[in-house]
């Protein structure tokens, strides 16, 4: 049973035949960072037999950054710092070289996403499709019972079904991020930082000696992009850009023609800065149009609308949504929440989402994430939005309805 959370017995046997007075063996995922070596302290503390696993995903130097001193989660220094802390308490550590599947999932989504005009969401079809699945497979592997991460959130089991909940921690709360993984693989994971804040992780490391880690800085930028440069990274992974799509026009939602973007791939929905335009006041982008290469510019009103369709959906407290259920809806990682109305298709294969009130920039390729309280529902791949005007709907932001599929391995 998950020693953090109030749960019901799991059908899995947590002893090991040769460590008797073990919990259970757990494999760890350890990016070198203070939660996830943290979660790591904290089972070993507890009596599990950890066991601690660096993936390595992305190469620093093949996309200009520095391997050695990349504070990001693939660097030298970042798996060493991992190993240092598995040496210090005694647990085995290994490297896991996903680069392949990393790049055939990851790279190639978020690539074709933008080139597809949407805006893609990494760190979600990372956990779905790569993390958890590889972490399970080595865990069967290694007879790992279960797997852990560092990830703010927490884990119950209720009815039958393994719920997500929020962290305690409200400001690194990281429950959006895992929408996507499966009842299954929930029903092995472990969340140890859930009901801690970080600055409870931070001291915790000081009282351990663990010093080094409350001194090293977070990084918020994608994994795999140096600098948070995406432009300099899509042109690297397209280089006939210039050719493929070239300079387009900046047109107002009245018609006029303002001036010439570098591409619509370089721009996504309610971004404000680098547009390199001067209108008076502060032009935000409210749709982008692929097929014509234009990228249509408004102002701050212009960016709500009173709902959206979301598709290829992961339901986790409930099994269905049957008729109107009301939800606080996320629209993207760092959105406080709306209060929304949401309804499943008879197919079962969409989910219209209507806000109660209107809420501004939803960007096609993000997540809409839906909780009950503190619990995740579930989530989908937002598809479109659209403006409701009497029984009228007009749809904004239309792609193709079939959202980027991974390629299976």
């Amino acid at each position: 049973m998950n020693p953090f959370q109030k749960n019901k017995t799991m059908n899995i046997n947590t002893k090991n035949p040769e460590n008797p007075n073990s919990k259970g063996r757990v494999l760890v995922a350890m990016s070198g960072g203070i939660d996830s070596s943290l979660a790591a302290v904290m089972l070993h503390e507890q009596g599990y037999e950890v066991i601690g696993m660096t993936m390595k995903t992305w190469d620093y130097a093949a996309s200009g950054g520095n391997m050695k001193k990349e504070t990001g989660c693939c660097s030298l220094d970042s798996i060493n710092d991992a190993r240092s802390i598995s040496v210090d308490l005694g647990f085995p550590h290994y490297i896991l070289d996903i680069r392949s599947e990393f790049g055939d999932y990851v790279i190639d989504y978020f690539t074709e996403e933008y080139m597809e005009g949407r805006t893609p969401n990494p760190c979600v079809l990372c956990n779905t499709h790569i993390k958890w699945d590889a972490l399970l497979r080595r865990a069967d592997n290694l007879g790992c019972q279960y797997i852990a991460t560092g990830h703010y959130a927490n884990i119950r089991e209720e009815e039958g079904r393994f719920v997500v909940s929020k962290g305690v921690d409200t400001k690194k709360d990281q429950s959006y991020v895992l929408w996507g993984v499966s009842q299954e693989s929930l029903s092995r994971t472990m969340l140890p930082l859930g009901n801690l804040t970080k600055d409870q992780i931070r001291q915790m490391a000081l009282d351990r000696g663990f010093d080094e880690l409350v001194k090293k800085s977070e990084s918020y930028e994608i994994c795999f992009i140096p600098d948070n440069d995406y432009r300099s990274f899509l042109k690297r992974r397209v280089p006939d850009m210039d050719e493929k799509v070239g300079k387009g026009n900046f047109i107002m939602t009245t018609g006029e023609v303002v001036g010439q973007h570098e591409g619509y791939p370089f721009y996504t929905i309610g971004q404000r800065k680098g547009l390199g335009i001067a209108l008076g006041q502060p032009a935000y982008v409210v749709e982008i149009k692929k097929d014509t290469n234009e990228v249509i510019l408004g102002y701050k009103d212009d960016l709500y609308r009173d709902g959206m369709i979301v598709k290829k959906l992961n339901l986790q407290k409930l099994a269905s949504i049957e008729g109107d259920v009301l939800t606080t809806t996320k629209v993207r990682v760092h959105h406080a929440g709306a209060p929304a109305t949401i309804t499943q298709s008879e197919d079962g294969q969409e989910l219209t989402v209507l806000f109660h009130e209107p809420v501004d920039a939803i960007a096609p390729g993000q997540s809409a994430v839906f909780y009950d309280g503190d619990d995740l529902i579930g989530g989908g791949w937002i598809v479109s939005s659209f403006q409701q005007i009497g029984n009228e709907r007009i749809e904004k932001n239309l792609f193709p309805t079939e959202v980027y599929k991974p390629k299976v391995v």
